[in-house]
């Protein structure tokens, strides 16, 4: 029988703390303004539940916004009322923009079950999830994301980034990019993006860095419930936590910034 998956494990739970009766429904899918403007606020649409909870997924993966955006209005509203564990199960067994939009509810529900339960995480101190890179230290970066490269270089730390584009791959000022999952073998420690649970890439990545000390994952759809990926060997999640919702929904569609509207926050494994 196969192992489990993180979807696998994060649905079972979710299910679980959500226990008997209705799941909640769908309010609304928010989406930024298509084609993408550039800008990393246009990266994200939303998911919101008839509580107020809003989770985030990262759009622009192949194909994924323009089919998310070519239904219209219409493409939205028939997800109103929708349940929302059902929705959140499509990140699992669905394709597509199907994961996407099941992605985004699975964080929606996880963060309608911290605010039912009262839980609330501590503001991070930072962009790179309490990751702390020290001289000499040899730091791995999943994916080459530009304004982490600094926060990582000017401390001391040797940087090594994986990524896909080959174009992307030699020696660059202060930094390297490989092709090559076994370089993350000698890092000392590992900051990756929420978009490994949605490229399905999060098992083949933590196998390839279980040398090292500390596994950071941030991003805006860094939301999920936390547990089965400390589980996995994750040791800080650093995510975005919504504190205004009309001002995050009016910024979002209309393509303007909206980390106003939220705060950065930090989810560390126990013990950590």
């Amino acid at each position: 029988m196969p192992e489990p998956t993180i979807a696998d494990d994060l649905l079972a739970l979710i299910a679980a703390r959500l226990g008997p009766g209705p799941a909640p429904r769908v309010r609304a899918v928010h989406l930024p303004p298509v084609p993408w403007n550039g800008s990393k606020d246009g990266e994200f649409g939303a998911v919101e539940l008839d509580s107020g909870a809003i989770g985030l997924s990262y759009v622009l993966l192949d194909d994924t916004l323009a089919r998310l955006a070519g239904g219209g209005a219409e493409a939205g509203q028939r997800l109103v009322g929708h349940d929302a564990l059902a929705l959140a199960r499509l990140w699992r067994d669905g394709r597509g923009a199907e994961r996407t939009l099941g992605f985004a509810a699975v964080n929606a529900l996880s963060r309608h079950l911290a605010d039912r339960d009262g839980t609330v995480p501590p503001d991070a101190a930072d962009s790179i999830a309490g990751l702390d890179p020290q001289p000499g230290e040899h730091i791995g970066m999943v994916g080459f994301f530009p304004p982490l490269v600094k926060p990582v270089t000017e401390r001391g730390a040797r940087l090594t980034v994986l990524e896909l584009r080959a174009d992307l791959a030699g020696a660059h000022p202060g930094f390297t990019v490989t092709l090559d999952p076994a370089a993350l073998r000698a890092c000392d420690k590992v900051l990756m993006t929420s978009t490994v649970l949605l490229n399905d890439t999060l098992d083949a990545v933590l196998a390839g860095c279980r040398g090292a000390r500390a596994v950071a994952m941030i991003g805006p759809g860094a939301g999920c419930l936390p547990e089965p990926l400390f589980a996995r060997g994750v040791t800080a999640i650093g995510g975005t936590w919504i504190e205004d919702r009309a001002g995050f929904v009016a910024a979002l569609r209309s393509g303007s910034p909206w980390g106003s509207h939220a705060r950065k926050v930090l989810w560390r494994a126990p013990g950590r």
